[in-house]
């Protein structure tokens, strides 16, 4: 994938066409499983299940690892990821929370009080030494 000029923004994958060429069918997948027959499907043979997208290595074993935010750097994105997480039985504040690195009270505490800063946290390139 080209590098495109937002790709210095911390922490962000921007869901743009080319992450959702990558994505397609690691997105496919969990969008499956908003349906109770494919969590039942899912849930009796995760592997089998998940042999059944072909999405790349990388993305099945994101997947199996439940990394999140790799996921998203596979081009998944986060209203499809989150079908898995509510599979997991993980409520997405608890998922918001895993993401960013801080326990859930942490989280709300954050969102609450308007977010991060966004001094420091514009661009990547903030953060090489000078």
């Amino acid at each position: 994938m080209a590098k495109k000029e937002y790709d210095d923004i911390p922490g962000t994958f921007v869901f743009d066409a080319d992450r959702s060429r990558e994505g397609y069918h690691l997105n496919m997948f969990c969008s499956t499983l908003r349906l109770a027959k494919n969590r039942e499907a899912m849930q009796a043979d995760p592997e089998g299940y998940l042999a059944g997208f072909p999405m790349s290595d990388a993305q099945a074993e994101a997947v199996r690892a439940r990394d999140w935010n790799g996921m998203l750097a596979l081009g998944g994105n986060i209203y499809y990821t989150s079908k898995l997480a509510a599979f997991d039985k993980i409520n997405f504040q608890d998922l918001a929370a895993m993401m960013t690195g801080v326990s859930r009270d942490e989280y709300r505490d954050m969102m609450l009080s308007g977010g991060r800063s966004i001094e420091g946290n514009r661009y990547t390139s903030e953060w090489e030494k000078k």
